[in-house]
């Protein structure tokens, strides 16, 4: 009979076995952890899978909700939802208007039978709802126009033709044409009164309010929608958390950005208080920071100049515009960002998506390093086959040499041969002289 200190014991063998076991059960809880996460977050693939099942008005409700989320590049009904409460919480009249602009340049996509695609993920509702809460704040009698998928359709039959996306250009152009074509004394859609400025602002750097600065975050986050409440900026930050983290934290910065940027350019502490001088850099950020470029830290520098750009056109445009009674709008970023699409580089490091695979800044750089990895593996396999081919060409060298060395040792056997049987025909030959002579 076998010792007991031989034997391993029962509780052993059983913590043998489940020993290997730890990692794989962490892989699979966090794999479990990452697809329940992605029910919600990013942009929500598997509920749109389901969604494409259900009757219409659910659909509707599904783009709808996508289109308010899509001004800050968000494709994510839940984002979308988040952000209505914060619109409810500064207005709920602008709320409305932006919900009924939504709805209206949805359905209108749809009349126009524009790509059911583009419209299940929001991009024809975006426009509508910038147009539904500008009308309402500039407007004493808020009219919703649902011409923007008309003009977004125009545009981007232009823009595809250098991959470029229509941004906000479409709202831009819809705001701008109605408060031109009605303007402030207008009996039924009087505008707000924008008087150009007519004087050099009074700055005094001991006036400044670092608390209202710290605020002027979050409210130039929400004045992407055009609201000026803190809360309801920090309310749209929790919506972009839910779908991307990184376009949340690039919201925020972009904010902070401008905000600085304001100051360096000696704006009016009010203006700069009010957000006007982040909403557009909150976009810009956002769409450098990993969603049409690839996130690296080549991208940030180029980012640094891009601020720059932007922030120039944000000082032109306050300057240019108000001077017709018109609000800056989103320009600066849509000129700006055209102008940072376009440029061309060799470096690999700084990669522009193709507009068909843009998502979310996650999915994004996923994209970027599968594509890097593939890129590799493929390298790797034409080194890999060079060498087989040097090595195959290599070889056949070697065996042409032997081969020429065995037919030049063969022609040098058979001249070897061919000289003995030369001297043996002439030693007969002599023999035979010989005899002939002796007889």
């Amino acid at each position: 009979m076998a010792s007991p200190e031989n034997n391993p014991s029962q509780e052993d063998r059983v913590e043998g076995q489940s020993g290997p076991a730890g990692p794989s059960c962490l892989h699979t809880a966090w794999s479990r952890f990452r697809k329940g996460v992605s029910y919600f977050s990013g942009d929500m693939e598997v509920f749109g899978k389901w969604m494409e099942k259900q009757f219409l008005l659910l659909q509707l409700l599904d783009w709808v909700l996508r289109g308010a989320a899509q001004v800050m590049f968000v494709n994510n009904p839940l984002s979308g939802l988040v952000i209505f409460a914060g619109l409810i919480l500064q207005n709920y009249w602008w709320a409305l208007n932006g919900f009924v602009g939504t709805l209206f340049a949805t359905i209108s996509a749809l009349i126009l039978q524009q790509s059911r695609g583009a419209i299940a993920a929001g991009l024809y509702g975006y426009n509508g709802i910038l147009v539904g809460l500008l009308m309402a704040v500039f407007s004493n009698a808020a009219l919703t126009c649902p011409c923007s998928p008309i003009v977004s359709s125009a545009l981007a039959s232009i823009n595809t033709r250098w991959d470029l996306p229509v941004f906000t250009l479409p709202f831009n152009i819809l705001v701008c044409l109605h408060m031109v074509a009605t303007g402030h004394y207008n009996h039924h859609f009087p505008q707000v009164f924008i008087q150009p400025r007519s004087e050099l602002p009074n700055i005094t750097w001991s006036e400044i309010d670092v608390a209202k600065l710290f605020r002027s975050i979050p409210v130039g986050i929400g004045q992407v929608y055009g609201c000026d409440n803190p809360w309801t900026g920090g309310i749209f930050i929790i919506s972009l958390f839910i779908s991307s983290p990184i376009t949340c934290v690039h919201a925020v910065l972009g904010s902070a950005v401008g905000m600085v940027s304001g100051l360096a350019l000696s704006a009016p502490f009010e203006d700069i208080y009010f957000g006007l001088w982040g909403y557009n850099c909150v976009l810009a950020c956002i769409a450098v920071g990993g969603m049409f470029y690839a996130l690296t830290w080549q991208v940030h520098l180029l980012a640094i100049t891009y601020f720059l750009i932007c922030h120039l056109f944000v000082s032109h445009t306050h300057v240019d515009v108000f001077q017709f009674g018109l609000p800056a709008c989103t320009w600066p970023f849509c000129l700006s960002a055209l102008t940072f699409l376009l440029l061309t580089t060799g470096s690999k490091r700084i990669f522009k998506l193709p507009l068909a695979n843009v998502t979310y800044p996650e999915k994004n750089l996923a994209f970027y390093w599968k594509l890097k990895k593939q890129e590799k593996a493929e390298k790797a396999a034409k080194e890999s086959q060079e060498q087989l081919n040097a090595e195959i060409t290599l070889n056949e060298k070697e065996q042409l040499k032997l081969e020429l060395q065995r037919i030049e040792e063969g022609r040098q056997g058979s001249e070897n041969n061919n000289t003995n049987v030369e001297e043996t025909n002439r030693g007969d030959n002599s023999t035979e002289l010989v005899l002939a002579d002796y007889v």
